[in-house]
């Protein structure tokens, strides 16, 4: 297997090239044999194996990636060479890791390395889909057109996210404000009350009787709780980086009653829009739906991409590969087929994203309308019962008293 390293030979002498080995740590140990200090080694792909004291590989967030796509576009159309323009956005950049990476990318554009070849080495801040974007840009002789098209569709998919991540906030602040209500009353409320209706003697109504329970459970074996719920947490999360455990994770959510719908919506119209963008911008579309299958979240979705693509090859057409598949709403492949026959493919793609952006849109008002209610009915209930629990004994010793 080929690997492409980077590595440093003495304080100022920096390597690169390919070494064949069968495996990553089998590359690094040549490396280190040949006298080189490796920076990192990567696959024949150039996806990242390894590094060594870069944190700058770590992801990029979409914010800051958008605006340097935008920037540097700006910078091109106002005449600027490719490596002045990453110079200058190299000084002006906020964001440390995509600074430095900026660098490296105009060290070696200065080297004579295309910028596509150049971004296709930090697949952690540049995904399949951007540097196909950007070497279709390069062929046709339009990068900083592709460049902005980038930026817009950046642009879009943060707006999108915005508002999901909008719609959640109240309902997860509701639960989060009822939960430590609920905390405080079982641990400092309830406990003073209890030695209250103690030293009363009376015998105590049902209800009260089972929250001072709940509330002993609570003080006794809060370690208990807390010691479940880590290792629930960690035992699903540990599932979720398995192949299998991912995949029964986003088919569930596709699956589920409501939400699965807003979810499976929110996946459509960024699949379209994506693969709509690389065919806008020239990209082949086998090209483009392997790039596609490197920007898909959801593995049940990306697994059904991989399975077009085949047939694809094979000779059929995507409108059929989405026909067939479950996930996808008639409407989709209606206007796919459309879009083939008439020879605008990625127009009708663009149309499906718009339409599914707009359905998110209104899922998101739906969805909102009925998570606020419910939260505030479930968390109402609960505090209602406690604060009924606590006062039918004071109720109890009114009556008696009369």
């Amino acid at each position: 297997m080929e690997f492409f390293y980077r590595a440093r030979k003495g304080p100022r002498e920096l390597k690169e090239g390919t070494i064949e080995a069968e495996t990553e740590s089998q590359a690094i140990s040549k490396l280190t044999q040949m006298g080189y200090f490796p920076i990192s080694v990567s696959d024949a792909q150039g996806l990242k194996i390894k590094t060594k004291g870069r944190s700058f590989f770590k992801r990029v967030r979409q914010r800051d990636l958008t605006t340097f796509t935008r920037q540097l576009s700006d910078l091109l159309e106002s005449g600027l060479t490719l490596y002045r323009a990453l110079t200058v956005l190299h000084k002006q950049t906020e964001n440390k890791r995509l600074r430095a990476i900026i660098q490296e990318i105009a060290n070696l554009v200065k080297e004579g390395k295309s910028l596509s070849e150049s971004l296709r080495r930090y697949p952690q801040a540049f995904n399949n889909m951007y540097v196909s974007m950007v070497r279709a840009g390069e062929v046709s002789g339009a990068l900083e057109k592709v460049l902005k098209r980038l930026a817009d569709f950046g642009e879009k998919q943060e707006d999108l996210l915005a508002r999901v991540r909008a719609a959640m906030a109240y309902p997860i602040f509701m639960a989060v404000v009822g939960t430590l209500t609920i905390v405080v009353l079982f641990t400092f409320v309830i406990p003073k009350l209890v030695e209250l209706f103690q030293d009363l003697g009376q015998v105590l109504p049902l209800p009260t009787r089972a929250l001072i329970a709940t509330s002993n459970f609570f003080l006794d074996f809060w370690w208990l709780i807390l010691a479940g719920g880590a290792f629930v947490y960690f035992a699903i999360r540990r599932n979720l980086f398995t192949a299998k455990g991912k995949l029964a994770y986003d088919r569930f959510k596709l699956n589920l009653p409501v939400l699965g719908r807003f979810f499976k919506r929110v996946q459509i119209a960024s699949l379209s829009r994506t693969l709509g963008t690389l065919l806008a911008n020239g990209v082949p579309i086998l090209q483009a739906m392997d790039s596609l299958g490197g920007t898909l979240e959801n593995e049940v979705l990306k697994q059904e991409i991989k399975k077009m693509a085949k047939e694809i090859r094979e000779g059929s057409s995507l409108a059929h590969g989405i026909a067939k598949s479950k996930y996808f709403p008639v409407l989709v492949a209606n206007l796919l087929t459309i879009g083939e026959e008439g020879g605008e493919l990625d127009g009708a793609l663009l149309r499906v994203a718009e339409v599914y952006e707009k359905q998110t849109d209104q899922s998101i008002r739906l969805l909102t309308s009925l998570i606020e209610p419910a939260m505030i009915l479930v968390m109402g209930s609960i505090v209602g019962f406690i604060v009924i629990s606590m006062l039918l004994p004071i109720f109890q010793i009114s009556l008696i008293a009369r």
